[in-house]
């Protein structure tokens, strides 16, 4: 990168590659005057509009405005160019406390309990600012150079203002495997409840290296976390026994609160509360109002209100999944269950092909439009939770066309199945293999072999369970 492309709004020098996701990348990047490193994430906002995510954008930033906290990552600021969002956010060279288990497997009891402290410490700070996080997991979990623990990613979070009449919020959303019961049942929740619930799942896998709840088959795993339905490990202690039965209760009104938590004597040995805004340093730049990110997009149906966010799904791009019932599940899967509708054999190929994936549609819709843009290869049409490619070059047996649809088996749950409706089938299986297959690599849940798909679509899986 050439020294005057290094330069954003003569502010910051951008760096290295971090890393990316399908709708930003990251770079390191050092402000100038202060010299202080951030991470700095840049958002197109094209794709942004395409799939959909106006509202999610800014969530985020209001939320992140509330939450300055020693164990929360901080945003420093928020730009604009006329054709990028960018955020200047906290650097954190620690890594994901997801790798670290993963890599080195259950944690000691003391070192578990103090990523734990940290982690309640900073989801009270949150909750006592009317923000409830809803997708906390291990790999939204980062470590500082110091070993402190620092909250990530707030794209899913949801702010007090948003709940509904009934004082609950209503959105499925979050990572099944940590997700609350009364989530998954689709019924109202508290927001600080199901916060809870997931950092029991994280306590667990802290001091076992694997999840409390772990099943291949979709519907069993949404049952045995209905049930609060899992085993200890012999090595935890009683103490922790006693005070995960009380946080992974599957009743929200007898589960435990953060404030009983944070007086139970197992969490408090060793405690060191820390304060939240006062002592946050931040650069001297700070975050701009949300409106001014978007003045110059013309868009329907989103307020520039920094804090009054639609609690409504986030997906509003045109695609609409098809809603499976339970006919058509069995139609696909004989008995129940979910595994049938992966692809069979990996390697040998079928006229149609399924997968299945936690992402919303949006996201299954971008990378399409990608795929279809990608050396103008194809045209796209989307209608009614279908997409047609269709190829802008004859090939052996005429245009090659394809089509994508989109089904919803569960509310987390989204299947796609593509499948070929005319041409040549070596030039629709060249496709799977050369684009199709690693354009979708980061988004797919699992295919038939996968042994634990609801760790997480981007990060290598936990150990297996030992329990005993």
């Amino acid at each position: 990168m050439e020294k005057k492309e290094a330069i954003l709004f003569q502010k910051y020098e951008v760096g290295r590659l971090l890393g990316q996701g399908n709708f930003a990348k990251v770079y390191y990047a050092r402000h100038i005057v202060s010299g202080k490193s951030v991470a700095m994430k840049i958002v197109d906002k094209d794709k942004v509009l395409r799939v959909g995510m106006i509202k999610q954008i800014k969530r985020e930033i209001s939320v992140m405005r509330l939450v300055q906290h020693p164990n929360i990552v901080q945003l420093y600021e928020v730009m604009a160019s006329r054709t990028k969002i960018y955020f200047a956010m906290e650097y954190v060279k620690g890594g994901e406390l997801f790798n670290k288990i993963s890599e080195g497997g259950k944690l000691k009891e003391d070192e578990a309990r103090k990523y734990f402290q940290q982690l309640i410490s900073a989801i009270d700070f949150c909750h006592s600012r009317g923000v409830y996080h809803r997708d906390l997991k291990p790999e939204n979990l980062l470590l500082d150079e110091n070993g402190n623990l620092k909250i990530s990613d707030f794209g899913l979070s949801a702010l007090q203002e948003t709940r509904r009449q009934d004082g609950l919020l209503h959105t499925t959303c979050g990572t099944p495997a940590y997700v609350a019961p009364e989530v998954i049942n689709k019924q109202g929740y508290d927001g600080a409840k199901t916060d809870i619930w997931s950092c029991g799942v994280v306590l667990y896998v802290l001091l076992a290296g694997f999840l409390p709840f772990h099943d291949t088959n979709i519907m069993d795993l949404y049952r045995k976390v209905s049930k609060g339905d899992f085993k200890f490990p012999n090595w935890f202690p009683p103490e922790v026994r006693k005070l995960l039965c009380k946080i992974l209760d599957p009743n929200p009104y007898s589960r435990i609160t953060v404030a009983k938590l944070m007086d139970n004597p197992w969490f408090l040995k060793g405690f060191k509360d820390v304060v939240g805004s006062k002592d946050v340093e931040v650069p001297p730049t700070t975050p701009r109002d949300v409106s001014i990110v978007f003045n110059d997009i013309d868009f329907e149906g989103t307020s520039s209100s920094p804090t009054k966010v639609d609690e409504s799904s986030d997906d509003s791009t045109p695609m609409k999944p098809t809603y499976l019932n339970a006919f058509d599940i069995i139609s696909l899967s004989s008995g129940f269950d979910l595994s049938g509708l992966f692809e069979k054999d990996h390697n040998k190929h079928q006229p149609e092909a399924r997968f299945t994936t936690c992402q919303p549609p949006s996201t299954i819709v971008s990378i399409f439009e990608d795929l279809a843009h990608v050396n103008n290869k194809f045209k796209i049409h989307k209608k009614d939770g279908i997409m047609k490619l269709e190829s802008n070059k004859e090939g052996r047996k005429g245009l090659l066309k394809i089509d994508a649809e989109i089904f919803q088996v569960a509310p987390m749950l989204h299947v796609l199945e593509v499948k070929k409706s005319s041409g040549d089938t070596f030039e629709y299986n060249e496709f799977c293999d050369r684009d199709l297959r690693p354009a979708l690599r980061d988004i797919v849940w699992s295919w038939q072999e996968s042994n634990a798909p609801y760790i997480t679509q981007q990060q290598p899986q936990l150990p297996s369970e030992q329990v005993v």
